[in-house]
């Protein structure tokens, strides 16, 4: 008999089953409900050790993600995989995601001014005055890094018009009750399939937030990321493109009073859906995406395989970054929409914890 191959963890628009089975469901509801009811009144110096015990647990027992998360610390740590350094900051790393945890479960408790009050720096000013300045539509890009939940309730809580994408394909019944926790901060959620309200929130100018470490991806824009060639999604420069709006990176990090800085690197535009444009708008999504996690690579939380397994595919990687910025093609496979309707955007419920500008872990 042909044993079955082993799948890799994948963004949920790619996994093979879209529905879990409903008692699994039902019980990822009941424990979400439950541990959310707990830690409203747990203090958080208790609770994070024991959750962030049981994180590392998982790294510890869960061979494949292991895998892939000491693959990701080595690229960012310039070390062997199997370097102490880079499974002491795993370990790390998983045990810090219980903050993130804890601080997501705990936001809907809080009262909206104090939701406000955990941003921390100019970043989101300058986003907004930006935005404004440009008189059209602006994509925010970030990483899993800090906490992109709070951040969108902080703009939110501005009166600003907040959209991000979500998964809604995976535990339908935990999308809908974070989908209401986000809307009642004013956070609109979009489906992530539904590509037709996307171009009408560009065209309505109002600001979108889409996450881009979602994972390596072989169909996507060749980048290089702490010096390694790999992919990111083509959906943030192709929808600027297409629409003019303008791209705004955003760096996000947890400081050491509980607040979290948001930094924003320049704004720019993309000219055009020529290959080279494409290519030039992601590198530097890339190249801020590589400042945030490089100023805090304990908080990263994208433990999803981020770069190619073998040399001959980064080589390849190469040899199609060179084809973009020469003005051929290079694009992946298929039309500019339907590159811009398979990017994954943000706060998608899945087995991990969510996030409000991010996707499953």
């Amino acid at each position: 008999m042909t044993e079955p191959k082993e799948r890799k963890l994948e963004a949920p628009h790619r996994r093979l089953e879209a529905t879990p089975p409903r008692i699994v469901e039902k019980a990822a509801v009941i424990g979400y409900k439950s541990m959310a009811a707990a830690l409203v009144h747990l203090p958080t110096r208790l609770t994070v050790p024991v959750i962030g015990s049981f994180n590392q647990l998982s790294y510890l027992f869960w061979p494949k993600k292991r895998h892939f998360s000491n693959t990701n610390f080595g690229h960012v740590l310039g070390l062997p995989p199997d370097h102490p350094r880079v499974r002491r900051l795993a370990l790390r790393a998983y045990r810090e995601y219980a903050r993130y945890m804890v601080e997501i479960m705990r936001l809907p408790a809080q009262p909206a001014d104090d939701v406000a009050k955990l941003i921390a720096g100019d970043g989101v000013d300058r986003i907004v005055d930006a935005w404004r300045a440009h008189g059209k539509a602006m994509i925010v890009c970030a990483g899993h890094v800090g906490n992109n939940e709070a951040v969108a309730a902080g703009v939110a809580s501005r009166g600003l018009p907040a959209n991000v994408v979500a998964d809604d394909s995976a535990f339908p019944e935990i999308f809908e009750i974070l989908r209401q926790n986000r809307e009642s901060w004013g956070v609109h959620v979009v489906p992530w399939r539904n590509l037709r309200e996307l171009f009408s929130i560009l065209r309505r100018k109002e600001i979108l937030a889409l996450l881009v470490d979602w994972g390596y991806r072989p169909d996507g824009i060749p980048v290089k990321l702490f010096g390694a060639w790999t992919t990111l999604p083509a959906g943030p420069a192709v929808l600027a493109a297409k629409t003019g709006a303008a791209i705004a990176p955003m760096e996000v990090r947890r400081i050491t009073d509980g607040r979290f800085e948001v930094i924003a690197d320049e704004t720019f535009t993309v000219p055009s859906s020529n290959p080279a444009d494409l290519q030039r708008a992601t590198q530097r999504i890339a190249d801020a995406l590589e400042r945030t996690i490089a100023a805090a690579p304990v908080q990263w939380y994208s433990f999803k395989p981020m770069w190619p397994d073998s040399d001959a595919e980064a080589a390849e990687l190469e040899r199609r970054a060179m084809e973009m910025l020469a003005g051929r093609s290079g694009m992946p496979t298929g039309d500019a929409n339907a590159a811009a309707a398979d990017t994954p955007g943000a706060g998608t419920p899945g087995a991990d914890a969510p996030a409000a500008v991010g996707g499953p872990v």
